[in-house]
């Protein structure tokens, strides 16, 4: 049974090496998957999922407003196992809404991955619904520098100092972000 499926953590915990790993793992037997990430995140370049650890793949860019049922619809035929969605954190609500409706029509899973709350500890809008419509969430574990379990990102500025206000989407990686424990992100550690 095919499922909406939501991959979360704080950053920096191997959202995107682990999507391209399931991605590899299908094209390894035989199977096609579609991989999809917002065009707001250009840090590997246009229409590129990227990790780290250095793995990369070509994928299709979208914008807030297409509608990701019409993009998916073009490429889905009877090897098209798999739909992987990077940075869904920045889906819409109309978006997330798509995706499900990818999964009824076509019976083939969707795999997003993306954080599940921003700097401030809100939940972005793709994942406040992703949280609320997938059928499985998975959380990916990540550590803060203290060992415990990191939940949080905490957002620096020039001079490594936690940012408590501004807007919610700067796009940024090691250099701007921090995942962190609870504990941490309320003393901004």
């Amino acid at each position: 049974m095919a499922k909406l499926h939501f991959y979360y953590s704080a950053m920096n915990a191997g959202k995107s090496t682990t999507l391209l790993q399931s991605s590899y793992n299908y094209h390894e037997r035989g199977m096609k998957t579609l991989l999809l990430t917002p065009a707001v995140d250009n840090r590997a370049g246009a229409s590129k999922i990227a990790s780290r650890i250095g793995l990369q793949e070509d994928a299709i860019s979208f914008d807030k407003d297409d509608n990701l049922f019409n993009i998916i619809k073009p490429h889905i035929n009877e090897s098209m196992r798999c739909v992987l969605l990077d940075e869904a954190q920045f889906l819409t609500k109309d978006q997330v809404w798509q995706l499900t409706d990818v999964v009824d029509h076509f019976k083939i899973p969707v795999l997003a991955y993306g954080l599940r709350t921003d700097f401030q500890g809100n939940t972005f809008e793709g994942s406040h619904w992703l949280l609320a419509w997938a059928e499985d969430l998975v959380e990916i574990k990540t550590i803060c520098h203290c060992g415990r379990k990191a939940t949080m990102n905490i957002r620096m500025d020039e001079h490594g100092k936690k940012v408590k206000e501004g807007e919610q989407v700067v796009i940024g990686g090691n250099e701007r972000y921090v995942a962190v424990c609870r504990k941490h992100f309320k003393e901004g550690e």
